[in-house]
C-alpha cells in the first residue's frame, strides 16, 4: 500500500508541475464561405513552455493558416503568441510569447524511455473548461511507422493514456517530469491508441525554427515503412530488413533516381539501413548525392540519389 501511495503522490506532483508550462492554444483560420466571402474558423489545442522567455512547442496543425494565436496559461492568463516557427513536415510548431519569466517543462529522453513505462497526457482535452485533462497511461510501443502520412516520420511513440481532440500539441510527461513527445494524433476508429512526436526529434530541429522559422533539412521525397519477417512474407520483398517505399513524390529525388512504391532500400550512402531511423540519420548527413541500394522484388538494384534535378543512374547488379 505505501509503495501505491507514493507512486500516487509522485504523479500528483508530476501533473501539478507540469500542468504549469502547459498551455491552450486558440486559433483563427479564415477560410473562402461560398456566399459568404471570408469566414472565420477557430480551433484549439494545446502547447508547452520550453524556455524562461515564452517559446512554446506544439503541433503545426493546430496554428497553421494563423500568424497570431490566443495563448492561456494554466493562471488563466491570456497572451498573443506570434508563430515563430513551423515544420509541417513532422507537424511540430513554435510560438513566441511576449515578455519572460515563464514555469518551463523540460524535455527528456525519448530514446531512453522504455515500452511499459507509466506516462501522462496533459492538454486541452475537447476544449473543456476548467483547466487541463490529464490521463495516465503507458509507452504501449516505440518507432512506430506513419506509412499514411505524405513524408518520411521517424518512429512515433505509442500510447494508451486516452488523447482528444484538444490535446494535440500538449507533452507526453514521464515520471521524471519530463516531457519526451508532443501528442498529435488519435486513430479515431480504435481503443487505447494516440500517438506522439519523440522529442529527440524535435530537439534537432528547435535551433533552426527559431533561427529561420522552417527546419532546414534534405530531402529524398518518400514516406516509408521498416520491414520485418512478417511484411518480407505478405510483399514478398526478398529482404526482411529496410524501409519499405510506401509514397513517392514524382518530382523528387527519389523518384529521379528510379524508387518506386513497393521498394526496400537496404542501404544508404555505404551503410546497412535496418530501420527508419537510421534512413533519417543517413539522408539528414547527406551531402550532394548518396548511392543506395534497393529491393524490387527478389532482384537487387544500386542508384544514385542527387539533391540536383539531374537524374540519377540505376545500375542493375544481380537477377
Amino acid at each position: 500500500m505505501e509503495g501505491i501511495e507514493a507512486l500516487n503522490k509522485n504523479m500528483v506532483d508530476i501533473a501539478e508541475k507540469a500542468s504549469k508550462a502547459v498551455v491552450s492554444i486558440n486559433s483563427t483560420l479564415k477560410v473562402q464561405s461560398y456566399g459568404y466571402g471570408i469566414a472565420p474558423v477557430k480551433g484549439s489545442g494545446s502547447g508547452f513552455i520550453i524556455t524562461p522567455d515564452g517559446y512554446v512547442l506544439t503541433n503545426n496543425h493546430v496554428v497553421e493558416g494563423s500568424e497570431e494565436v490566443e495563448v492561456i496559461l494554466s493562471d488563466g492568463s491570456s497572451y498573443t503568441g506570434t508563430v515563430a516557427g513551423r515544420d509541417p513536415q513532422t507537424d511540430v510548431a513554435i510560438v513566441k510569447l511576449p515578455g519572460s519569466g515563464f514555469p518551463v517543462l523540460e524535455l527528456g529522453d525519448s530514446e531512453a524511455i522504455k515500452t511499459g513505462s507509466l506516462v501522462l497526457a496533459i492538454g486541452n482535452a475537447l476544449g473543456l473548461p476548467g483547466g487541463h485533462t490529464v490521463s495516465m497511461g503507458v509507452i504501449s510501443a516505440k518507432n512506430r511507422p506513419m506509412p499514411w502520412a505524405d513524408f518520411i516520420f521517424e518512429g512515433l511513440l505509442q500510447t494508451d493514456a486516452a488523447i482528444n481532440p484538444g490535446n494535440s500539441g500538449g507533452p507526453l510527461v514521464d515520471m521524471s517530469g519530463r516531457a519526451v513527445g508532443i501528442n498529435t494524433a488519435i486513430i479515431a476508429q480504435a481503443n487505447g491508441i494516440g500517438f506522439s512526436i519523440p522529442v529527440n526529434t524535435v530537439k534537432k530541429e528547435l535551433h533552426d525554427m527559431i533561427s529561420t522559422g522552417r527546419v532546414n533539412r534534405q530531402y529524398i521525397g518518400i514516406s516509408g515503412m521498416e520491414v520485418n519477417s512478417s511484411i518480407a512474407r505478405r510483399y514478398g520483398t526478398g529482404t526482411d530488413r529496410g524501409v519499405m517505399v510506401a509514397r513517392i513524390d514524382p518530382d523528387s529525388p527519389a523518384y529521379r533516381s528510379g524508387l518506386r512504391p513497393g521498394d526496400v532500400i537496404t542501404e544508404f550512402g555505404g551503410k546497412p539501413v535496418n530501420s527508419m531511423r537510421d534512413l533519417i540519420k543517413y539522408v539528414s548527413e547527406m551531402s550532394g548525392s548518396s548511392d543506395a541500394v534497393f529491393m524490387r522484388g527478389r532482384n537487387r538494384y544500386k542508384t544514385t540519389i542527387t539533391m540536383k534535378n539531374t537524374r540519377g543512374k540505376k545500375i542493375f547488379i544481380t537477377d
